[in-house]
């Protein structure tokens, strides 16, 4: 069978779980995954063969992919902010809307040069490591509960020639938090999806992402704002700056939650329209 064959199959199955224009891409995405060519070089090159292995490895994955699980599972890796790093379902999958987070974050201090920066909420890393790439002269600590994400954060740090400051440790435990120093940059994509919400999610992120990332009781959607909001109070320099990715159907109860707290907060929609992020700033006194 030829590449461009191969390559054709996998997209009529996948045209099953996706319409035609995204069956196309992922199955593109596969076949140059396996074997290292691109769609162009299959249609020019097009006797050329696959081997043996490779359509062992493409049958391994076209099943898990019929399962419902996402192309950036399956592939093992996934874009943020035009680079390219390792994931797997120990870790949220990198979305646009948090690029557009990272990207105001930069763009705000594109003059102003932190000295330390949190980032609550490690995963793959993603966030502390897009930041330490744009402000390469600040420290950057970044904590998760999840020794599995911190490893992964840890390999696509690696990857990209950065060296930030992981921490296993309960976020939501107060206690842990007497050994971090001040910050003047507070940065999270916490938890924020009420139990209540998880029947309008799609079947590949409740079986495959983790719902630890993801998912907070309806008793108290607000948790990790709110501590956040008081670990400012103590560990946040004057003047110093949070932001923040929130559920759409709770910004502003986000905002009050930070007035509530002597922040001044503002509210930014994201590309789709949707109320996605915020920035609290602590004044001085």
């Amino acid at each position: 069978m030829t590449l461009e064959l191969a390559n054709l199959q996998l997209k009529y199955q996948l045209e099953i779980l996706y319409d035609k224009r995204e069956a196309s891409l992922i199955a593109n995405m596969v076949m140059e995954n396996i074997t290292g060519v691109k769609r162009i070089d299959r249609i020019v090159q097009k006797d050329k063969k696959i081997s043996h292995e490779q359509r062992q490895l493409l049958d391994l994955k076209t099943n898990r992919l019929l399962n419902n699980e996402p192309i950036q599972y399956v592939l093992g890796e996934a874009w943020f902010a035009n680079k390219l790093f390792q994931v797997n379902s120990s870790v949220l999958i990198p979305r646009p809307e948090t690029e557009e987070l990272v990207a105001w974050i930069i763009k705000d201090n594109s003059i102003h040069q932190f000295k330390e920066i949190l980032d609550i909420g490690t995963g793959s890393g993603c966030i502390p490591i897009t930041l330490k790439l744009a402000f390469p002269d600040a420290s950057v600590t970044s904590i998760d509960i999840s020794s599995e994400a911190l490893t992964m954060a840890q390999n696509n740090a690696i990857d990209h020639s950065v060296d930030i400051n992981l921490k296993q440790t309960d976020f939501l435990e107060e206690s842990n938090w007497h050994d971090l120093p001040l910050f003047d940059c507070i940065v999270s994509n916490p938890p924020y999806i009420k139990d209540s919400e998880r029947s309008k999610m799609s079947k590949h992120i409740i079986k495959f992402e983790p719902s630890i990332a993801l998912f907070v009781s309806d008793d108290d959607p607000l948790i990790f704002y709110r501590k956040i909001a008081l670990l400012g109070n103590t560990h946040l320099e004057k003047n110093g700056t949070i932001y923040l990715e929130i559920n759409q159907i709770l910004g502003a109860e986000v905002i009050t939650l930070f007035q509530e707290f002597g922040y001044q907060a503002e509210l930014r929609k994201d590309l789709m329209g949707n109320d996605r992020m915020i920035k609290a700033e602590k004044q001085a006194s």
